[in-house]
């Protein structure tokens, strides 16, 4: 029996996904370009914050398209690299050549993932749903413990890794 989502193989709907998500990119480095220097301004950058937004930019300054490919692998960096890089003006065909690499390696690599973790807690779940609910509840509690130390540093100010030489030097020029 081969794999389904909503009707259609697995693999396609990870293809389309790919794809969506490679369009995706394309538009949030356009949009990042036109807007340049207004990033900050605009809403998405008063949401993100100027101090995140220059520290993107001094990673896309610093690693250029290897950052773009990079950005797949880091939640959050996802999402705002590409405005950057685009109001960075970052070389489109390096940009889209790591965008495409990207999404080809990141969208199976976790769709996979995922779903063979779904998969296997359902398989757990069949044979033992006192067990698949104990490991919800585990789960659960690690990432509400996470979320609490996270929240604890960022009040304190603290326990923050400092930043490289070239970051620091950058952000404070």
């Amino acid at each position: 029996m081969a794999a389904s989502v909503f009707g259609l193989p697995l693999w396609l709907v990870v293809a389309v996904g790919a794809v969506a998500l490679f369009g995706a990119f394309q538009v949030y480095y356009w949009v990042g370009r036109r807007l340049g220097e207004a990033l900050y301004r605009s809403r998405m950058g008063r949401r993100i914050g100027r101090e995140r937004i220059e520290r993107v930019e001094n990673v896309v300054r610093r690693w250029g398209a290897l950052a773009v490919y990079g950005c797949f692998w880091v939640p959050g960096l996802r999402h705002t690299l590409p405005w950057v890089a685009g109001a960075l003006r970052v070389d489109y065909r390096w940009y889209v050549t790591a965008s495409a690499l990207g999404c080809l390696t990141w969208v199976p690599v976790t769709s996979f993932g995922l779903y063979s973790l779904l998969w296997a807690w359902l398989s757990l779940a069949a044979r033992s749903p006192a067990l698949a609910a104990a490991v919800v509840a585990v789960v659960a509690l690690a990432v509400a413990l996470l979320v609490r130390r996270r929240r604890r540093r960022k009040g304190r100010g603290g326990d923050a890794p400092a930043a490289p030489e070239a970051v620091r030097s950058c952000r404070d020029a």
